[in-house]
């Protein structure tokens, strides 16, 4: 891949530069935004389809603060006949867990015709996004940018001269009510694959911007510019340094992004800042976000690929494009060798190559150097009643109809399982490189109670999925907190896999990935009061139970606007 050797001089800069602190300015302020959810016919791909937009727009309004300010959305449920929600994804909501925006665990459903309102802290600078979290909305366009500046007064740890936010994602022409239909049927059909990459919004379904590189019989695209699937142009000036924000909301893609002719320095993970290192490409799991460097450094009378495609799935996606266009050279003028080619989509080799290569900048929160308690979640796909679905532990999530943040805050312990979930599988007799010998699993929507301030570990266990040779990557997303990756292995996690733990330097996250038939060790601190979903960013895979829900401290939670729990139990209730 791409991870290269630096100048020991150049890594001695940018470590020197980006463990400067980062402090909150008293200059914050309320940034308001009102919003309205709806369907909208739109072209992402050059083919006209019903997607989810805010406001008329899709992707959904970037969002741009500063940290230390307060964030007011006034959301309307335009959609007729659905509810909505929205999830503040690397946002921690401290202080105000009613806001994370999680149908069921945080808040009800906002139901067609009402509008809530969303208020909370952006207490760090970062690059993060948002997007719907009920149902499937994800998939069908509910998502956008939220860019979180350092506050006045301070400055970026390190220097750039412009910058540019690439939120990629992935489209089907199915509609997602039909995807979800057939991920609950019973004969199981399958979403496929996405029929196009998009970066910010855009990508091209039955044309080619690099038609005259290919073998297919694919056309060239032509565009007049405005066009709602033409290309964004990323229009640079020679010799500048330039920061890339990519985040990913895919529903179901690993992506891989490639500038040709380029390399990026990768400085930021997740809104933690992170030892600089080089590469040549960058691998990016959805709900992960990256800041990189790019040098423009290359002949400037030419222009270059900026290229997406898939990894860890048989990609039967074309790549997403689009042209670094160097000023004053046309943007017309395509780049004169073909765009980067994506590494093969099963070298995993690669992939943790680039993941492994991924460390805390110095100076970064060290996790506390033992656990209170482990959980050991064991990922498998298995068949309840026929229907298949994913579980944890053999026990495959179903979210309530009252919200668990309520639930659990006054005390109504029939508003779910009260049934604990267990902390570990059975591994002494289950075999995780084979598929599993009782494929059958139960529905539960039990919750890890965890005890405030304590410190605990999760060990992400993958396994053969229910066909022969087959285990897939899942990229696991914390809701409230980040959390430090203590390691990956492959295999089955044991306990002495303990002693190989990174405790010096470990990235902070709040998104990691398992690969096929490894263990993922992650460790974070539950300090922060409220009920969090902890789940496979992968779209369908959450949608057929793949996750679980902690709570830690909900004593503590001040009080929850009314608007946040009217439905169900606490539908009644008064604060």
């Amino acid at each position: 891949m791409g991870v290269k050797s630096w100048s020991s001089k150049a890594l001695v800069f940018w470590c020197i530069v980006l463990s400067l602190n980062i402090h909150v300015s008293l200059g914050a302020k309320a940034r308001h935004f009102k919003w309205a959810v709806e369907y909208m016919f739109r072209s992402p791909d050059c083919l006209e389809h019903v997607v989810m937009g805010i406001n008329g727009q899709f992707p959904g309004p970037t969002i741009r603060a500063k940290a230390g300010d307060t964030i007011v959305v006034e959301l309307t449920n335009k959609l007729q006949t659905e509810g909505v929600v929205i999830h503040w994804h690397g946002i921690r909501q401290l202080g105000t867990p009613w806001a994370d925006g999680t149908a069921s665990i945080s808040q009800c459903a906002i139901n067609p015709g009402e509008t809530f309102q969303y208020r909370f802290k952006v207490d760090r600078p970062g690059t993060y996004f948002y997007h719907g979290h009920y149902g499937m909305q994800r998939s069908a366009g509910l998502y956008g940018s939220l860019i979180v500046d350092v506050a006045d007064g301070e400055k970026e740890p390190f220097h750039y001269d412009g910058e540019f936010n690439l939120l990629l994602s992935d489209w089907w022409h199915q509609g997602v009510h039909e995807q979800e239909v057939g991920l609950s049927s019973n004969p199981f059909r399958w979403i496929g694959e996405p029929q196009t990459l998009l970066i910010n919004g855009r990508g091209q379904f039955n044309c080619s911007l690099a038609a005259k590189f290919g073998n297919s019989s694919v056309s060239q695209c032509k565009f007049r510019g405005n066009e709602q699937c033409a290309p964004q142009v990323l229009h640079v000036r020679p010799n500048k340094t330039y920061r890339l924000r990519i985040a990913s909301t895919t529903a179901l893609a690993s992506l891989n992004l490639a500038i040709g002719g380029h390399k990026m320095v990768v400085v930021e993970a997740d809104g933690n800042y992170v030892q600089p290192f080089a590469v040549d490409d960058l691998d990016i799991y959805s709900g992960e976000s990256y800041s990189v460097l790019l040098r423009t450094d290359q002949i400037p009378s030419n222009n270059y690929w900026v290229s997406v495609g898939v990894r860890g799935r048989e990609p039967k996606t074309p790549q997403a494009l689009t042209i670094l266009n160097y000023i004053p050279t046309p943007a017309s003028k395509l780049p004169t060798i073909k765009p980067p080619v994506t590494p093969p989509w099963n070298d995993y080799n690669h992939s943790k190559t680039f993941t492994k290569s991924i460390f805390a900048l110095m100076g970064s929160p060290q996790p506390p150097k033992a656990h209170h308690r482990r959980i050991i979640l064991l990922n498998t796909q298995n068949k309840i009643n026929g229907f298949i679905k994913w579980s944890l532990n053999n026990v495959s999530l179903v979210l309530p109809a009252t919200p668990y943040l309520g639930s659990i805050k006054y005390g109504l312990n029939n508003g779910f399982d009260q049934k604990l979930p267990p902390d570990n599988y059975d591994s002494n007799n289950y075999d995780v490189m084979n598929p599993p010998v009782n494929p059958n699993s139960t529905q539960g929507n039990g919750v890890y109670t965890i005890s405030f301030n304590t410190t605990v570990d999760v060990v992400l266990q993958n396994a053969n999925a229910l066909a022969k040779n087959v285990s897939e990557i899942h990229p696991w997303h914390l809701h409230g907190h980040d959390f430090w990756v203590l390691g990956y292995g492959e295999g089955k996690f044991k306990e002495e896999d303990e002693s190989k733990f990174n405790l010096k330097n470990p990235p902070l996250r709040n998104t990691a990935v398992i690969f096929p038939y490894g263990w993922t060790a992650l460790r974070f601190v539950a300090d922060n009061p409220g009920v969090w979903a902890f789940h496979c960013h992968i779209e369908p895979h959450l949608h057929m139970g793949m996750g679980v829900v902690f709570a830690e401290g909900v004593h503590r939670v001040g009080d929850i606007p009314r608007a946040a729990l009217a439905c169900g139990l606490t539908g009644n209730r008064q604060n």
